[in-house]
């Protein structure tokens, strides 16, 4: 291919090719306004505060299984572990392990079945949830629907040397939450991205909502097989609490509205 260049017959430059004008540049010359491009969307579209609590999870359960040796979880159980047994005894007369566990215990997971399965519905329930409330009531969120979540679990096993641990019954009070605005009344299914803008319905309004009243009533069908010693997951999971799961999934539902920023549906009306 020859690349040299070609002259015109008077043996000046070669006339030119008509050519685009450059971009920001009309035809008369004039530059034109830079157009508006929509942001770049990120791979893993998450809160930042979910991202940070996956992150997190994932972190000390990988310090738990792979760094600390049996004297060292052993420890970790007894300061961070919910266990209905403490509060038989005068609070007193103990250390203060009563205050924090029943939100500490949350943060920990006992197997990489456990961790995977409460991450995935925490990545489904806990997106629009977060989207809506913010950092700060979400945090609030997770601590309160912890702690409800173990005194539930507490109320049925008072006085039991139980050790409950695993982010489930905040998980399940998020679910509940969401069943309070992420389905559209119309019907079907999340909206996903926009879920996190719909209006809050009612306590009773939402059960109305065919995909609600359905996935709540296999969801505690499924968490009263388990109560029966009818596990619906795999043996790594260990003894499941289905209690804690019930208690926070009441939790997230009935008392949403003290979380959620956003009129309800009969305000707005």
């Amino acid at each position: 291919m020859d690349d040299s260049r070609h002259t015109s017959p008077d043996g000046g430059e070669p006339p030119r090719r008509n050519t685009l004008p450059e971009a920001g540049a009309d035809q008369s010359g004039q530059s034109e306004p830079p157009r508006w491009r929509p942001p770049p969307q990120p791979a893993f579209n998450l809160p930042t505060a979910l991202t940070v609590t996956l992150a997190l999870l994932i972190l000390l359960y990988l310090v738990d299984a792979y760094v600390l040796n049996e004297d060292a979880r052993g420890l970790v159980l007894f300061e961070l572990a919910f266990t209905p047994l403490r509060y038989v005894y005068p609070l007193g007369q103990q250390g203060l392990e009563w205050l924090w566990t029943p939100v500490t215990y949350s943060l920990l997971h006992g197997g990489v079945e456990h961790i995977v399965f409460n991450s995935l519905w925490l990545t489904a329930f806990g997106a629009p949830v977060v989207r809506r409330i913010g950092t700060v009531r979400y945090v609030l969120f997770w601590m309160t629907s912890a702690a409800a979540a173990a005194f539930f679990h507490a109320a049925l096993n008072w006085g039991q040397e139980t050790l409950l641990i695993g982010a489930s019954g905040v998980v399940s009070a998020l679910m509940g939450a969401a069943c309070r605005f992420a389905f559209p009344k119309e019907g079907g299914g999340m909206r996903r991205m926009k879920a996190h803008v719909l209006p809050r319905q009612g306590i009773v309004g939402a059960l109305r909502n065919r995909t609600v009243l359905v996935f709540t009533l296999l969801w505690f069908f499924g968490n009263v097989l388990i109560a029966f010693g009818l596990p619906l997951v795999g043996s790594d999971m260990g003894a499941i609490a289905w209690d804690a799961h019930i208690g926070g999934f009441l939790f997230g539902y009935l008392l949403f509205g003290l979380f959620d920023p956003l009129p309800s549906e009969s305000e707005i009306a």
